[in-house]
């Protein structure tokens, strides 16, 4: 016979070799981690072999052009499959076998055989109440001396591994779609900050939210050893300005807002935005005085402006800094102060030679001296969207159907013979299961079990 593409399709030799490669590819992506960011937890291998596993997108292989490719044909091969052989199923299902077939009661052993002290029309009431308590469909013939009972139930279950086939077919659809219009990104919030803006993890960019998530408040709990017990983000979900959603955001109790999905996943602190120093006029009393990130304080003496340009926790590995930007009518200047000068100068003899920019005493008669900074913490977030997660909650739905008819359910057949012989009746039982023996000797036991009780 010749093959065509729609047998090699439809073939269980392809079924098998793309779930062993769907399979080797599955430990693949658990043995080498998938790095969103291309694989930069391998920096110790060399460049070319990163580069060879980028280029077969290994370090992204589920969202990979090729594992989509895989799900698409095992896809197909099982619509070819499933369309080959539902024909047969059906045929299977509407079958209505003839009453009168005889081969169901060949060879029967003894014990399917059994001989009541009572007359026919005295039995038949009885089996045929007891055979249609068991059975669905049930059809019945009368001769003369003889009347047959055909039971059948379970013929759905042909039809098992076409729903566990669409149920396969309905989770990759779903994986396909959270591939291809889901997404998977992070944003750093400041406690009492707010923004509309997550960094893409796979794809490397920005995505614009719909609405505007604000960090409330953060919290970390303590054990008595100092390790973190809990941390919590109080979150609020924003529209127009409005507060739509307010809610905490505790490690494994992700928020779902506007379908997307937010989940604690680390913290930190970075600078709060305001600045202690201290300012020394010759040999006058000194003064100190909080000032905020981009604000300004006044030098009579200098008719001078200061403002606080930036804020540094750790300005090239010495310590906390801020950078002051000088105005006045002598000309504008730059200089960084830092908290810990002194014991940089003891490191550094020489520095402010080097760079006098970092000497606190450079706008004579003032020295400016840093006593720290204001630190607050931020939330690490997780924001993911998948479009295809109802899909797949869809599918799991249907496989555990397909997984109960297929292997909890059978097609079961039978047939119940009386006939009568010098005033006594025997009663002769076959069937017949497409699967399943085990649950059909003992239906066919407890009906002649039932019988015999009854005789």
């Amino acid at each position: 016979m010749k093959k065509t593409p729609l047998s090699f399709l439809s073939s269980l030799k392809l079924t098998f070799t793309l779930l062993l490669i769907i399979a080797i590819a599955s430990i693949l992506g658990t043995v080498i981690p998938q790095e969103y960011e291309g694989g930069e937890s391998f920096s110790h291998l060399s460049p070319g072999l990163v580069k060879a596993f980028n280029s077969l997108q290994l370090f992204d292989m589920y969202h990979s052009v090729w594992f989509i490719i895989l799900m698409c044909l095992l896809s197909l091969n099982l619509i070819v499959c499933s369309v080959n052989r539902f024909p047969t199923s059906w045929r299977l299902f509407r079958k209505v076998p003839s009453l009168d077939r005889s081969k169901p009661f060949e060879d029967l052993s003894p014990d399917r055989v059994l001989v009541i002290e009572r007359r026919l029309n005295e039995v038949i009431a009885r089996v045929e109440n007891l055979v249609r308590r068991r059975y669905k469909r049930v059809r019945r013939s009368d001769t003369a001396n003889t009347t047959l009972f055909q039971g059948e139930k379970g013929a759905y279950s042909h039809f098992g591994v076409y729903i566990i086939h669409l149920s396969i077919l309905i989770f990759i659809l779903g994986e396909i779609i959270g591939s291809l219009f889901g997404f998977n990104a992070f944003v750093n919030l400041p406690e009492g900050e707010f923004t509309s803006t997550v960094y893409l993890r796979r794809q490397r960019g920005i995505k614009k939210l719909d609405f505007t998530v604000r960090c409330d408040k953060f919290s970390i709990a303590y054990y008595d050893n100092g390790m973190p017990k809990e941390y919590r983000s109080d979150l609020s979900f924003l529209k127009n300005n409005k507060a739509i959603y307010q809610g905490p955001l505790l490690v494994n109790h992700p928020i779902t807002f506007d379908g997307i999905k937010f989940y604690q996943a680390s913290y930190g602190s970075v600078p709060g935005g305001q600045a202690y120093i201290t300012i020394k006029k010759a040999n006058e009393r000194q003064s100190s005085i909080a000032v905020k990130l981009k604000d300004s304080f006044y030098l009579k003496e200098k008719d001078a402006r200061v403002t606080i340009s930036r804020i540094e926790e750790n300005l090239m590995d010495m310590g906390p800094a801020v950078l002051l930007k000088i105005q006045s009518p002598q000309g504008n200047m730059r200089l960084w102060v830092f908290k810990d000068i002194e014991k940089i100068k003891e490191d550094i003899p020489d520095l402010f030679q080097k760079v006098p920019k970092f000497n606190p005493g450079l706008l004579k008669p003032y020295y400016f001296k840093l006593n720290s900074i204001e630190t607050k913490y931020y939330t690490g977030l997780q924001v993911s969207h998948d479009p295809g997660a109802s899909i797949v909650a869809i599918g799991a739905f249907f496989i555990i159907i397909g997984l109960i008819i297929t292997f909890f359910s059978s097609h079961k057949r039978l047939w119940v013979r009386l006939d009568e012989k010098d005033h006594r009746t025997r009663i002769m039982v076959g069937a017949r299961s497409n699967r399943d023996p085990v649950g059909l000797k003992r239906e066919t036991e407890y009906l002649l079990r039932h019988l015999k009780k009854q005789g």
